[in-house]
């Protein structure tokens, strides 16, 4: 580890096993895959573009007369033109009435917690010893885990664990969320100039805090917002549950036209640290850290000329249907009574499963017809001839330029990474959100995407994809296109630390 000037870290290093995958063998088909890619997905406008105009050539020259009679007909015959006009007046009316109202992202805002709740390792570990919870095997294993964890030090925990002994009483936990969304929201309303009397949607998610009255009620009283407002409470959905809430205001918003919503996607630790010593339950511990978004989606047509993003596709994968992916993670009690979130060993497996499902489903969506056709033909040959020839993994670079992957933990990081053939530049924003916020759960992958927008990556047409895996258990994508060259909003989270990444990980 190495300081700065200004005392913040500079890099942290970690060896990786194994190294980085031999890529050299592919470099000298890049541009063949890419002039095949070309042609394939301009195939029908190559192939038809000279038929038509050897058609009218043809026509043209063997009888001028028979084009000039075609080009006059209509203007004699009143009923079709009539007829024509009607038919042409209903489609268009049909077309406009039925067709799905673009999303757009107008902006967002990630709250950045202030710097006396930052955790470094050490301090946590000291602080494991303080509070007399766990025992000496307890305390090495949480050790073990961050050192491994990618975590940097100004990762941050609320309020009422810092206290020795921690207080995780309901008002601690209701000042937590209300920090975090509140701080996210003052933001978005200073930086959009929206009012809050213009809000017609309201979606909140957070899995593990569920109050009476609601997260959601609390910002209605907050910001007093219009009665007739739609509100929703989302709880108990897990790290995914963002691209849900997403995906629930994009219907809410082909129903009601002309309006905002916003979707505020958080988590809340003061009433869900575990302090006993069952060791699956000690890793969300060592993980799980203060964050939380606050996002603007809107239908309104004027407002594509200063939002950001067009949404484009949402894809939701379930897979509660099976036990083991279930119960993989599971809040229960240990044999002491005490309440944590359990990690099943399968998670990898059961994650690496999701996704599968997912992207085989998102995959003809975004995917150009080459690399589906890749992926068809290699299926065919394996059923066919040889079962022992690997299928075609499609380039999902050749649909995105940026990817949000969910912060969840170094090994989700590196496990995406790997099955999607990914560079490291691509999972770039995920490490780096990891190190500077820890997992903050649903609201990752908006702190990731700020951390592409700080750097200057996002162009006009740029497409994102939005990734996150969570309990249930579930696999949720969003995609995005950006709608101009898109630059980091004010007060953005990673405004004061943006020069210091990315970091070089060592094992």
């Amino acid at each position: 580890m190495t300081e700065g000037d200004n005392g913040g870290v500079v890099s942290v290093e970690y060896k990786k096993s194994g190294g980085l995958p031999d890529f050299s063998q592919s470099v000298n088909l890049k541009y063949v895959k890419l002039g095949f890619h070309y042609l394939i997905t301009h195939l029908l406008t190559l192939f038809l573009i000279p038929i038509i105009v050897v058609i009218v050539v043809e026509a043209a020259q063997s009888n001028p007369k028979d084009v000039y009679q075609l080009w006059l007909h209509p203007q004699y015959n009143l009923v079709s033109v009539i007829a024509c006009s009607v038919f042409m007046v209903f489609g268009l009316t049909f077309y406009f009435m039925s067709r799905l109202r673009p999303v757009y992202l107008v902006d967002y805002a990630c709250y950045r917690p202030p710097s006396h709740l930052h955790a470094p390792l050490q301090q946590f570990i000291e602080h494991c010893k303080l509070v007399g919870y766990f025992n000496e095997s307890s305390i090495e294993f949480q050790r073990k885990i961050l050192e491994r964890s990618g975590l940097g030090d100004e990762t941050s925990l609320p309020e009422a664990l810092h206290c020795i002994p921690p207080q995780p009483s309901m008002a601690a936990a209701r000042e937590e969320s209300e920090q975090v969304m509140f701080g996210a929201l003052d933001t978005l309303f200073t930086n959009t100039s929206v009012k809050p009397k213009d809000i017609g949607i309201l979606v909140v998610n957070c899995c593990m805090f569920s109050p009476t009255p609601s997260l959601s009620a609390a910002i209605v009283n907050k910001y007093k917002l219009r009665g007739n407002i739609r509100s929703f409470n989302l709880g108990g959905m897990g790290c995914s549950a963002g691209v849900i809430a997403v995906d629930l205001a994009k219907d809410l918003l082909q129903v009601h036209r002309n309006t905002y919503a916003i979707v505020v996607s958080a988590e809340n630790i003061t009433q869900n640290s575990y302090s006993g010593d069952k060791k699956p339950m000690l890793i969300p511990n060592c993980l799980f850290r203060v964050g939380g978004a606050a996002v603007l989606l809107s239908n309104k047509s004027v407002d594509r000329w200063r939002a950001k993003y067009k949404l484009v596709h949402v894809v939701r994968t379930h897979r509660g249907a099976d036990d083991k992916a279930y119960k993989c993670v599971f809040q229960e009690q240990d044999e002491s009574g005490k309440v944590g979130v359990s990690l099943s060993k399968d998670l990898m497996v059961i994650a690496g499963e999701a996704l599968k499902t997912n992207i085989t489903t998102l995959g003809p969506l975004v995917l150009p017809i080459t690399e589906q056709l890749l992926f068809f033909t290699t299926l065919v040959a394996k059923k066919l001839f040889n079962a022992k020839i690997k299928p075609y993994i499609p380039d999902f670079k050749l649909a995105f330029e940026h990817f949000c992957i969910h912060a969840g933990g170094r090994a989700v990081i590196d496990e995406m990474e790997k099955n999607l053939q990914l560079l490291p530049v691509h999972v770039e924003a995920s490490r780096a959100t990891l190190h500077r916020f820890g997992n903050t759960s649903t609201s990752t992958i908006w702190y990731e995407l700020a951390y592409m927008e700080a750097k200057g990556r996002i162009r006009k047409k740029d497409r994102v994809w939005q990734i996150a895996v969570g309990s249930g258990f579930k696999c949720n994508s969003a995609v995005w296109v950006a709608l101009r060259n898109v630059k980091p909003s004010s007060k953005g989270a990673w405004e004061d630390c943006i020069d210091r990444y990315p970091v070089t990980i060592l094992d």
